[in-house]
């Protein structure tokens, strides 16, 4: 497509298409993640009665799905709509929030290397609010028993930080068959991975009626705080390499942006002349 409309100036195709390429990306990918956060509340009934997620005690991982959704669908929609269109307003928005996406990390980031106790107690309480809303939300529930398989860990700081879930409480006088128990992500598995093929939700009734000397036979008694903390230093590289992965993504679309937005003004300021 080429501009006859001006002869000193004219808008690039070339960057006003690999713009609308690069955004429609992020559209497609927000429409996705509104969907499957949709599903998964209407599932779980939450469509029907929002006040469920309110009294939810931990955060429900289907609203991060959601929030991530939006971004990327207002941002993909304005940068799509905005390239096609020559809009400047849209082009200045989708780039202003790309520019303070990237602070935000960058900012993130360097907080969390400075102020790294207070980023352990934030983490620790947002566990152990979760903790307490172990058996409210199926989607948390799947979050923790993942994080904590993966990372051979039980609990925030240990596997007693279970009490803090009425059904594993050891004291009180609960009736539950879980009592004094941890979920069965904490076992340790099989010598021959017994929990591969079938997983035993009941490996972990009970353990900890048992000498703490004999915990480390059947669960894991690491605390999924430390078990992280170990784990960042042997993977720095590969959270390095996502971290600036995603920063020249994010400076590729900025770039895209603001050269685009040079062309329209300069067109603009041909056409008044």
């Amino acid at each position: 497509m080429h501009y006859y409309r001006y002869s000193n100036a004219e808008v690039s195709c070339w960057y006003k298409y690999l713009l609308f390429s690069y955004n429609i990306v992020f559209w497609l990918a927000g429409v996705v993640f509104l969907g499957v956060g949709l599903w998964a509340w209407s599932e779980k009934g939450v469509l029907s009665d929002l006040t469920k997620v309110t009294r939810m005690h931990g955060i429900d991982p289907v609203v991060l799905v959601l929030m991530v959704g939006v971004v990327m669908f207002t941002l993909g929609f304005a940068g799509c709509v905005g390239a096609l269109r020559e809009n400047i307003c849209l082009l200045n928005f989708f780039c202003s929030a790309i520019v303070l996406i990237f602070f935000l990390e960058l900012a993130v980031a360097v907080l969390a290397f400075l102020f790294q106790d207070w980023v352990r107690d934030r983490f620790r309480e947002f566990f152990e609010s979760n903790i307490r809303s172990y058996r409210d939300d199926i989607d948390l529930q799947n979050l923790i028993d993942s994080l904590q398989k993966a990372n051979q860990c039980c609990g925030a700081y240990g596997p007693e930080d279970w009490d803090l879930n009425v059904y594993f409480n050891c004291s009180g006088a609960s009736y539950s068959r879980e009592k004094c128990g941890v979920p069965f992500s904490c076992c340790v598995p099989g010598p021959r991975g017994e929990s591969q093929k079938v997983v035993n939700t009941q490996c972990g009734y009970d353990v900890r009626t048992q000498l703490k000397s004999k915990w480390d036979e059947s669960i894991f008694t690491k605390g999924c705080i430390q078990a992280l903390e170990g784990w960042l230093p042997r993977n720095i590289y590969i959270v390095a390499g996502v971290f600036i992965a995603i920063s020249l993504l994010q400076i590729f679309g900025i770039f895209l942006a603001r050269t685009l937005i040079s062309d329209i003004e300069a067109v603009k300021a041909g056409h008044h002349f």
